[in-house]
């Protein structure tokens, strides 16, 4: 019975993943569907570029509380439980804000929910990730081709960083998942480093 019990916090990871929180408010505040512009995901950058900013970061809080709540649950509320269903919650999370049951499995990245479930491991480890982050980003030029190393390279980082708990597990688990999900638009044009928009004709 425990272990059938354990494996409801995976469930809860995905169902919350999958409220699609950026297609709902953006058809709430201007009636459209995130995913007809921009990149085709339902992301924050696609609900400020339709939405506007107050919208976006809006959608930007509660992608990432989809991603903490479940972890958070399997960790302080659950008792007993075995130590891979944290990193299979946060998976799920992710996988379900990736692929919503909610919104006819179109969904987002899945950069927000994995920020918020390591928040609730460690808030360092999500400061080191995004560090990461924003050097491949910066380096590179390309947001997809960035995420994607960030996926694969985050969980080595943090061994390095001596995070053998786990925050390794989740960012192996995670990282996986993000980086599959961010090769789709590996070979896409970025016209711009910040919200990749084309630039304006002159």
């Amino acid at each position: 019975m425990e272990t059938f019990f354990s494996f409801l916090f995976p469930l809860l990871g995905y169902l919350s993943g999958s409220l699609p929180f950026s297609v709902w408010l953006t058809r709430l505040a201007k009636g459209v569907d995130v995913r007809d512009a921009g990149s085709g995901h339902a992301t924050t950058t696609n609900t400020i570029r339709q939405a506007g900013w107050g919208w976006g970061a809006l959608v930007a809080i509660l992608d990432v509380a989809k991603g903490f709540l479940p972890v958070y649950l399997a960790l302080n509320v659950a008792q007993a439980i075995p130590p891979y269903i944290v990193p299979l919650t946060a998976a799920f999370a992710v996988a379900g804000h990736c692929w919503p049951i909610f919104a006819q499995f179109r969904g987002g990245m899945g950069l927000a929910p994995f920020a918020g479930a390591l928040f609730a491991t460690n808030w360092v480890s999500v400061f080191i990730g995004l560090v990461l982050l924003l050097t491949l980003l910066f380096t590179l030029r390309h947001g997809a081709r960035a995420s994607v190393l960030t996926g694969i390279l985050i969980a080595p980082l943090f061994w390095l960083f001596n995070f053998h708990g786990l925050e390794f597990w989740m960012a192996l688990a995670c990282g996986l998942v993000i980086a599959y999900r961010f090769f789709i638009d590996w070979n896409r044009k970025y016209r711009e480093l910040w919200l990749d928009r084309e630039k304006p004709q002159s």
